[in-house]
């Protein structure tokens, strides 16, 4: 079997290209990273190479001994599909988690500069989710960003006015969203920061630069992201008409869909006074 025969490579592949298609990866902006499976690899053992290793820049040693699928630094989501050993390659982390070497693909190029950032909260999800969680997902949601510059940076705001826009996303995310403020890309500082949400929650809003996700598989990991970015849109919509909302989805109507849906909501967010968890400029 060819590397990119794999299902899980196919996945990998159609995601980054679904993203793009979104408008969410211009030139090489946005990663993803895929912690794969042992029977994965086992099925493509024999057509790795032995790379030289080299410094992840911080310590994982949960995630010792494992693969991962990433996009390349400086890499554009657009080539994936017409150049794939050259935009994504599988890496394998040493048995300390201070270093990774590359096994497949990557010719030319490294992993992502953002590679630090998504091996720890790969780590944290590996934990507070029992293994279940396989992928991590940067990319730059439109929407998302333009209300970065108009709403409190609070998980409170975020996640009610999200939950508000669209009956599907107390579903999707019941647990809330987490907002990091803008830190640079790349650094231990955004890393961290973004652990402690991961800890919590499965998305987290980067401040002026877009959204972080975590999830089992590709589709649901795209559908958790698509399904918040959608609700932006609606959100950066109604706000551009200038004029108060006259009717809304209430915190009971939001009660009763978590009931019928079997989901239970994050109560922090849930107003206890019929006042807004947090401020907005929206008039409600």
């Amino acid at each position: 079997m060819n590397v990119l025969d794999t299902g899980f490579v196919k996945g990998f592949m159609n995601m980054c290209e679904a993203g793009f298609n979104m408008g969410w990866h211009e030139r090489n902006g946005g990663n993803l990273s895929y912690r794969i499976k042992e029977e994965e690899i086992a099925e493509i053992k024999d057509m790795l190479s032995d790379g030289e290793w080299r410094d992840i820049g911080t310590c994982v040693p949960l995630l010792s001994g494992e693969y991962f699928l990433v996009t390349g630094s400086g890499r554009f989501f657009s080539n994936v599909k017409t150049n794939p050993e050259e935009t994504i390659g599988i890496i394998k982390i040493d048995e300390t988690g201070e270093r990774y070497k590359t096994v497949w693909g990557l010719k030319g190029s490294r992993p992502t500069s953002e590679l630090p950032t998504h091996l720890m909260n790969h780590e944290v999800k590996k934990k507070v989710t029992n293994g279940a969680h396989r992928v991590i997902y940067h990319a730059h949601t439109t929407n998302i960003i333009a209300l970065t510059f108009v709403l409190p940076l609070e998980d409170s705001v975020f996640t009610h006015k999200l939950w508000e826009m669209a009956t599907e996303c107390p579903v999707v995310f019941p647990d809330g969203v987490g907002v990091v403020k803008w830190m640079v890309p790349g650094g231990r500082d955004i890393a961290e920061a973004t652990m402690e949400k991961m800890k919590e929650y499965d998305l987290a809003v980067w401040a002026h630069h877009g959204m972080f996700a975590s999830g089992p598989d590709f589709d649901t990991t795209f559908g958790l992201m698509h399904t918040a970015e959608k609700s932006a849109e609606i959100l950066v919509k109604v706000m551009s008409v200038n004029s108060p909302m006259i009717q809304t989805i209430t915190d009971e109507d939001l009660i009763k869909l978590a009931g019928e849906f079997g989901v239970t909501l994050n109560e922090k967010f849930i107003r206890k006074d019929g006042n807004p968890s947090g401020s907005s400029r929206n008039g409600d």
